[in-house]
């Protein structure tokens, strides 16, 4: 990721994301191409509702399928669906499903857009985004309360997300990893980190540990705050918010 490119991503953003948590079954943020648009009835429009059955449908066994519809590669939709990894498969493909449908009628006639759920992401194109690492896609939330040590905090928790991006990468199939590390002051951060698993364990690594350098712009001094991109994203919290 590019710093500057990517700090000027975030103030843009957070200036609609000063809240916590979101309503129930709303997005967290989403997303819609600036690529170009296609018409009503149109072979990419076709092409891009097979494209959403399919992702739907391999998504929940796995947590993550990619694939493409069609024949011309000018015209034919590229689409990516990833569960978080602690959610079970029903949760996985309900979550995938809410998200196709909420990021069409969000994007509608867009030959692209990304949208993320707590649980899930989607992401569809008219280009192949496949294995490359999105540094455009980005956006953070955080906890409104600070801590009280905050130079100390921000030292732990880099650490610590520093560990756990590298458990999600080091031999890790699915991209994935978890913990919880107790605080001196009693307190217990839990965190994750994740990719989309379209990148190769190297491209991984990458993402993350740009990711993690860009903490002082999103999450310094905060309880809790999760940086969420296109191709990877962490979470910390000071509370269990994972499912297992």
């Amino acid at each position: 990721m590019s710093s500057s490119k990517l700090y000027t991503t975030l103030v843009l953003v957070s200036l609609s994301l000063f809240f916590h948590q979101t309503s129930f079954g709303d997005p967290l943020f989403y997303f819609c191409s600036k690529s170009g648009n296609f018409t009503a009835n149109s072979p990419y429009e076709t092409q891009l509702k097979t494209l959403v059955i399919k992702l739907i449908y391999k998504t929940y066994s796995t947590g993550f399928a990619m694939s493409s519809v069609g024949y011309n590669v000018n015209s034919k939709p590229y689409g990516l669906a990833l569960c978080r990894g602690d959610v079970s498969s029903s949760e996985c493909k309900t979550c995938v499903d809410d998200a196709t449908e909420a990021i069409l009628s969000r994007c509608p006639y867009n030959k692209g857009g990304i949208i993320w759920y707590d649980n899930c992401m989607f992401k569809y194109s008219d280009t192949e985004f496949f294995g490359t690492i999105d540094n455009t896609n980005i956006f953070y939330m955080w906890n409104m309360n600070p801590v009280t040590d905050p130079t100390t905090f921000n030292l732990k928790t880099i650490e610590f997300l520093s560990e756990i991006s590298k458990k999600a990468w080091v031999n890790n199939p699915k991209l994935y990893a978890s913990g919880e590390q107790k605080l001196e002051n009693s307190d217990t951060l839990y965190g994750m980190a994740q990719c989309t698993r379209d990148l190769s364990s190297y491209d991984c690594k990458n993402c993350l540990a740009d990711a993690i350098n860009d903490f002082p712009y999103c999450c310094a001094g905060q309880k809790g705050a999760r940086l969420v991109g296109g191709s990877c994203n962490f979470r910390y919290e000071l509370y269990p918010f994972l499912k297992q």
